[in-house]
C-alpha cells in the first residue's frame, strides 16, 4: 500500500471524510453513485483541490501535509477527464505532442510511437478532433495523458459521455493499457460492468464516506454490500486458459483445478491481442445463472459442474429467493435460487454441492 491519504471537508451541500491506503499497482476503482465524492477525491489526489488539513503521499513522496502542498503541475500524474477536451485547432499529432513536450527528454518513460501503437492512433494523426468519434477522441485524450510519462494515472469516468458502441470500442484499449504498462490507475466510475472488467481493487463511496474497500472479488460477493443483493449480482473469478479450441466453438479454462467451458465469443470480446495458453482470465458468472445439485445429474444440457462448498445462505430482497454463498477453492461464487429449492436440497453451511452453469452463461 503506497498511496496514503486523508481528506475531510464539510460544506453545506457536501461532506467528504476519507482516510485510505491504496495499492500502487493495478487498477483501483472509486465506485459510487453520483454525489458520493468520487470526483472530489480524485481531484484532491491530483492537487486540483487543496483541502485544509489534508494529507497525501505516493510511494514515499509527500504531496500534501500540514506544511507542504505540491501543485498539480509538479505531481507525476496523468489525468483523463470525462470529456476528451482536445484542442480543436490542433491535429491529433499536435494534441499528443502537447503532452509529450511538457516532459524533458531524460524523464520520458513512455515513447511517442509506443503510445500511438498502444492506442492504435496511427490513422488519425493528421486529422482534427471534430473528425473523430467520441471513442476515438477519448483514446487521444488517454494518449496525451500517457505522454506526460506519469507514475500515476487518474481517470474520471472516461466513458461516461460515450454511447454503448463507443464504450465497447474503447474498453479493449483500457484493458491493453492495464496489461502492457506497469502503471497504477485510479479509475472513477458508477458503472459496475466497467469496474468488473478493468479493476483489481475497489473503494465504495457513499455520501462522502468509505463504505468498504478491498479486492474487487471480495467486495462483489460481500452480503453486507449492495452488489450481492442487486438484480445483477455476479461473481468475478480468475481462471487459467488451457485450451483455445475445445470444440463446438468453446474454449477450455481451469478454475481452481476444475474444468470450465466458455464460449469462444465470450472469451475477452474485442480483445486487441490474443490470450496465450496459461494466461489468467477473469470470468463473470451471474448468481441467477448458477443451478445447485447434491448429485451430478445425467443427460443434462448444462456443461459445467463445479464442486463447491456451501458457506452461508442469505435472505434476498425477493422473499421467494435466497442467495447462497459458495466456496470454490480459494474463490467465492454466488447462486440465487428459490427458497423452496434450498429447502428441498436441505442446504446448510459446510455441505458440498455441485454448481451447474451453462457454457453460454460464463463471460469474460
Amino acid at each position: 500500500m503506497s498511496l496514503a491519504m486523508s481528506f475531510q471537508v464539510n460544506r453545506a451541500e457536501f461532506q467528504l471524510q476519507v482516510s485510505l491506503e491504496l495499492p500502487d499497482q493495478g487498477v483501483t476503482a472509486l465506485f459510487g453513485r453520483s454525489g458520493s465524492g468520487k470526483t472530489t477525491l480524485l481531484r484532491c489526489i491530483a492537487g486540483l483541490e487543496q483541502l485544509p488539513g489534508g494529507s497525501l503521499s505516493f510511494q514515499g513522496q509527500v504531496w500534501q501535509s500540514a506544511d507542504e502542498f505540491v501543485p498539480v503541475h509538479l505531481r507525476p500524474i496523468g489525468y483523463v477527464f470525462q470529456e476528451a477536451s482536445l484542442f480543436p485547432h490542433l491535429t491529433i499529432e499536435q494534441n499528443l505532442h502537447y503532452g509529450f513536450k511538457r516532459i524533458r527528454a531524460a524523464e520520458r518513460r513512455i515513447g511517442f510511437d509506443e503510445v500511438v501503437e498502444l492506442l492504435s492512433l496511427q490513422d488519425y494523426l493528421t486529422r482534427y478532433p471534430d473528425q473523430l468519434s467520441g471513442g476515438q477522441r477519448q483514446r487521444v485524450s488517454i494518449g496525451r495523458a500517457l505522454l506526460t510519462s506519469p507514475r500515476l494515472l487518474l481517470m474520471d469516468e472516461p466513458m461516461a459521455s460515450l454511447d454503448a458502441t463507443s464504450k465497447q470500442e474503447i474498453l479493449p484499449y483500457l484493458e491493453r493499457l492495464t496489461e502492457e504498462l506497469q502503471l497504477p490507475i485510479i479509475y472513477v466510475s458508477h458503472a459496475v460492468d466497467e469496474v468488473m472488467r478493468l479493476a483489481d481493487y475497489m473503494v465504495l463511496l457513499d455520501q462522502g464516506q468509505v463504505q468498504a474497500q478491498g479486492p474487487l472479488q471480495a467486495l462483489l460477493t460481500d452480503h453486507q454490500l449492495p452488489f450481492a443483493r442487486s438484480e445483477q449480482a455476479a461473481s468475478l473469478l480468475k481462471a487459467q486458459l488451457v485450451d483455445t479450441d475445445a470444440g463446438d466453438g468453446l474454449a477450455g479454462l481451469q478454475l481452481e483445478q476444475q474444468p470450465l467451458l466458455i464460449s469462444q465469443t465470450h472469451l475477452s470480446p474485442g480483445r486487441l491481442s490474443p490470450i496465450t495458453l496459461g494466461a489468467t482470465v477473469k470470468v463473470t458468472i451471474m448468481a441467477r445463472d448458477v443451478v445447485l445439485a447434491r448429485q451430478l445429474p445425467e443427460a443434462i444440457s448444462l456443461l459445467n459442474a463445479l464442486l463447491v462448498r456451501v458457506v452461508a445462505l442469505d435472505t434476498d430482497l425477493d422473499k421467494s429467493q435466497v442467495l447462497v454463498h459458495l466456496q470454490l477453492g480459494e474463490q467465492a461464487l454466488m447462486a440465487r435460487i428459490s427458497k423452496r429449492s434450498a429447502g428441498l436440497l436441505q442446504l446448510q453451511p459446510g455441505q458440498q454441492v455441485y454448481a451447474l452453469i451453462k457454457g453460454v452463461a460464463v463471460n469474460s
